[in-house]
């Protein structure tokens, strides 16, 4: 299958996607701080860079995009119709790096917590979700 879109206009959308501080993102690090919790960003020391580092607790959060990812059951991690074999290395090496990662940050002794884009849409359990996996003690959510 043909590409929708020549080549240059491709790559003009290709180059505006970021790979730190997306909308999900941000999004995350506006509930965890609402919520009293600071971390540090993209720590470049740890293995696979996470999005939010919180030292103390020894715990990691990377944010995914769903498709750049291969998020599992999810429709917004749909393969491409067009370039299929270059998609599929390219997006099953995410996905494998990413395992890599985890199981690295994990032998190293951090926990590790991976928010879904599909999971913005309900904020109130993904902040839920988040309280748990930091360890804020039920008696003092809100």
């Amino acid at each position: 299958m043909v590409d929708s879109i020549d080549q240059a206009a491709r790559s003009a959308l290709m180059s505006r996607i970021r790979g730190k501080n997306t909308r999900p993102e941000l999004i995350v690090r506006k509930l965890v701080f609402a919520a009293g919790y600071r971390y540090r960003l993209h720590v470049r020391t740890l293995p696979g860079s996470p999005d939010l580092v919180f030292p103390g607790r020894k715990k990691v959060i990377f944010v995914h995009g769903c498709f750049w990812h291969l998020h599992d059951s999810c429709n917004l991690a749909r393969m491409p119709k067009s370039r299929v074999e270059f998609w599929n290395d390219k997006l099953n090496g995410n996905k494998a790096r990413d395992a890599r990662s985890y199981d690295a940050l994990r032998q190293a002794g951090w926990q590790v917590h991976v928010v879904w884009e599909c999971e913005l849409g309900d904020l109130a359990a993904l902040e839920e979700t988040l309280r748990e996996f930091l360890g804020l003690p039920a008696a003092q959510r809100s």
